[in-house]
């Protein structure tokens, strides 16, 4: 499911795995997070515009290079800006380094805390940098998970080397990917969803053009599908997408699933997207899912009066839910 839809945007974890549950009735919240600490199926690492993803590992090994430069870049910069210098940066590094040497996961409270007895005091803004760089200049990976919160771990221990691929060939597939799962879309769509510049992003489009068809314009840009187009939902498909999902996060121009007004009302202040419920690729509403012990609360927010069928596909993702979680879920009168 990762490499079909070309990552899963997934800076919130639950998010991330509730992103697996809208597009399978068969994978479990489990599942995921065995795919993840176990199987090593997946990779969770910052890739398209800066941002962190579950990527099909295979995938990552020629994905994660085109978006490591610009990260590296990034952090590098960023970090001397938030009063840390490039000496201290390459100190906690290489603490990182050491600390990871042995080949076992260590937890990011952890190597916080080495720096720390090294005289590195990370902020809250400094911290993510810090841990990103190390990620992007492959000194650490995100490992296993231990009482919930994250590990790194050395990524030879972790995935082993890395197969070089050229770079043009990258952004070739990249290209390809996008549109198989996305298209239609446009240029401008692609250079959105990548983060990437147009220097960088045409090239690709230009070695996969012969397996492109034109669909015609969309927002006055042309549009392609990659040959016959993403393979489409039946009509009466009823969705709960988690926060972030891709399917918001793939394309510049929305208007196709949510008018700019109702929009406003899915992407708030400070950048998050709130889950929305999908009927039929438009979205119909907002929800919510409270956890109270083992129970799990499903509250709506529909945009207008819902249909009456399309209650009983909610009362279905609702259900769907608690199969997922493996716990009862129900919905809020």
């Amino acid at each position: 499911m990762a490499r079909a839809i070309a990552g899963i945007q997934a800076q919130d974890a639950r998010a991330g795995r509730l992103a697996f549950r809208s597009r399978s009735r068969s994978a479990t919240a489990a599942s995921v997070d065995r795919a993840r600490t176990e199987e090593r199926s997946i990779v969770r690492a910052w890739a398209m515009r800066g941002t962190i993803h579950l990527l099909n590992a295979d995938d990552a090994a020629w994905m994660l290079p085109l978006f490591e430069p610009a990260a590296i870049a990034f952090s590098r910069r960023r970090l001397p800006q938030l009063g840390m210098d490039m000496p201290t940066v390459d100190r906690a590094l290489a603490t990182f380094g050491k600390a990871l040497r042995a080949g076992e996961p260590v937890a990011r409270s952890e190597l916080a805390m080495r720096l720390a007895s090294r005289g590195i005091e990370l902020t809250v803004e400094t911290r993510i940098h810090i841990f990103r760089l190390a990620v992007a200049e492959r000194v650490a990976c995100f490992g296993p998970d231990a009482g919930g919160e994250p590990c790194l771990i050395a990524p030879a221990a972790w995935f082993g080397q890395r197969p070089r691929i050229e770079r043009a060939a990258a952004l070739e597939e990249l290209a390809r990917r996008y549109f198989k799962a996305f298209g239609p879309a446009t240029e401008a769509d692609y250079a959105g969803w990548a983060g990437l510049p147009l220097r960088d992003i045409r090239p690709g489009l230009a070695a996969i053009g012969a397996e492109l068809r034109e669909y015609g314009e969309i927002g006055g840009r042309p549009a392609w599908t990659l040959g016959v187009g993403a393979r489409r939902a039946k009509a009466g498909t009823l969705r709960f997408l988690p926060g972030w999902d891709t399917y918001t996060m793939g394309y510049r121009d929305r208007d196709f699933f949510a008018t700019p007004e109702l929009w406003k009302r899915v992407l708030v202040g400070g950048g998050v997207i709130k889950p929305i419920v999908l009927a039929d690729g438009v979205a119909v509403g907002l929800w919510r899912l409270e956890r109270k012990g083992r129970r799990l609360v499903v509250k709506l927010e529909p945009f207008a009066k819902l249909e009456a069928a399309m209650l009983d596909a909610i009362q279905a993702e609702v259900a769907d839910l608690g199969r997922f979680e493996g716990a009862e879920a129900e919905l809020a009168a």
